[in-house]
């Protein structure tokens, strides 16, 4: 599967680009993850942690796949909003599951802590912005109910987003504890500390085939084979290749990441922005004074128009940056297509498969995805060593395709 097109700007921000080995014998592990992207990343360092002998591998560079054109945005909120989750799964469920993101959240600020490498991962707050009169009232019933639950957030009216921003919207909710991140830097640094606790890393290493037994899974790469207990595939929207979730779905998403621009004083606090608008526009900015903007998601173009399409997307990318931000250095400098993963509900799959024994898979599939990855890679690792922890129902593959509130 061809995960992205065009120029996406992560890369550039490490140089040169850590490599890793590719796998050319035979191995046992306790566990393997296949997959080096943020999930298996994430997954790689809490089970080394726990002392778990684990290996992973990947079939391109490690995150050079969907990791690569991630947006860096790390939220507590999602696509799917508060209001709306209690509304179709009930609101124990719909609860917890925001509440889950708030701890990944947390859980990301103390990793991100400890890592020796430099992740830009600098806390931030969000504006979600009423794209048009009809979605106040939507934003009034998602403010009273993210308040009812116990979440940081303010009603912006009219005026106060005029005051702090060069733009007007009707309304708009204002949230605390978020952050923005470097994707690219942050895998390569959650391995090379789990690397350092004893985990092994191979990169263009495809998995060609695994045989699934009582004992545990045996995985066949090109060169060399690899027993493991258990296995993450942690393979992000390609894992549609390996089996089918009826309750996914791909699209194309667009991004760009202008030239720094010299004044960024009027971006108040730099907070990320994003819209109720559906595909919806989303924006923040770097630490050398760059803009990334993305969105537009649409269903995938033909192989053939791939490349022209992503070339207009981003220049209406511009545009609809230029429409809140009016400066006049605005210029695109990297910009990419990428394929983009969703569930129907708006839960991301994640846990065991009936069909695939001793096996875990982790879908971080949504626009919330490294939060998704953190939650899965805390659910994975307790389910691997032996803990019990019931919120592994709330993500299971086999769930229904039409929950309905209990």
């Amino acid at each position: 599967m061809e995960l992205i097109n065009g120029n996406p700007f992560w890369p550039t921000t490490l140089q040169p680009n850590p490599s890793y080995p590719v796998l050319k014998t035979n191995l046992s592990c306790d566990t393997l993850i296949i997959g080096g992207g943020m999930g298996g990343a994430l997954s790689g360092k809490l089970l080394t942690e726990r002392g778990i002998n684990t290996v992973v591998i990947d079939k391109r560079k490690i995150a050079t796949g969907s990791s690569m054109a991630n947006a860096g945005l790390l939220q507590c909120a999602n696509d799917k909003t508060l209001t709306s989750c209690i509304n179709t799964f009930g609101e124990q469920q719909g609860v917890r599951f925001y509440e889950l993101c708030r701890n990944a959240m947390q859980q990301l600020k103390e990793i991100v802590s400890n890592l020796e490498m430099d992740t830009w991962f600098v806390p931030r707050t969000s504006l979600y912005c009423a794209s048009t009169e009809d979605d106040v009232i939507k934003l009034e019933e998602e403010y009273n109910t993210l308040r009812q639950y116990g979440f940081d957030v303010e009603l912006w009216n009219r005026e106060k987003i005029e005051n702090h921003y060069p733009f007007s919207r009707a309304a708009a909710l204002y949230t605390y504890g978020d952050a923005e991140v470097n994707p690219y830097r942050l895998v390569h640094a959650l391995l090379q500390s789990s690397a350092q606790k004893g985990a092994r890393i191979f990169e263009q290493t495809e998995m060609t085939h695994c045989d699934f037994k009582e004992d545990g899974v045996i995985c066949y790469t090109p060169q060399g084979t690899i027993k493991a207990k258990h296995v993450i595939f942690s393979t992000g929207y390609e894992t549609q290749e390996i089996k089918n979730d009826r309750g996914a779905y791909l699209q194309s998403t667009y991004a760009i990441a202008t030239k720094p621009v010299k004044d960024l004083s009027s971006w108040y606090e730099q907070s990320m922005i994003w819209e109720t608008s559906r595909p919806y526009l989303y924006m923040r900015t770097t630490p050398d004074g760059r803009i990334i903007a993305g969105g537009l998601d649409e269903d995938i173009p033909r192989e053939e128009q791939r490349a022209i399409r992503a070339l207009n997307r981003a220049q209406v990318l511009l545009e609809k940056v230029t429409e809140y931000f009016p400066l006049s250095d605005l210029e695109i400098d990297y910009a990419w297509e990428a394929t983009f993963g969703d569930t129907h509900d708006g839960l991301p799959f994640i846990g065991p498969h009936p069909e695939y024994p001793n096996s875990y898979f982790l879908e971080g599939y949504g626009g919330n995805g490294t939060i998704y990855s953190m939650i899965a890679a805390s659910l994975l690792t307790d389910a691997i060593i032996g803990e019990e922890n019931t919120d592994l129902e709330l993500f299971s593959l086999t769930r229904s395709s039409k929950p309905s509130p209990v």
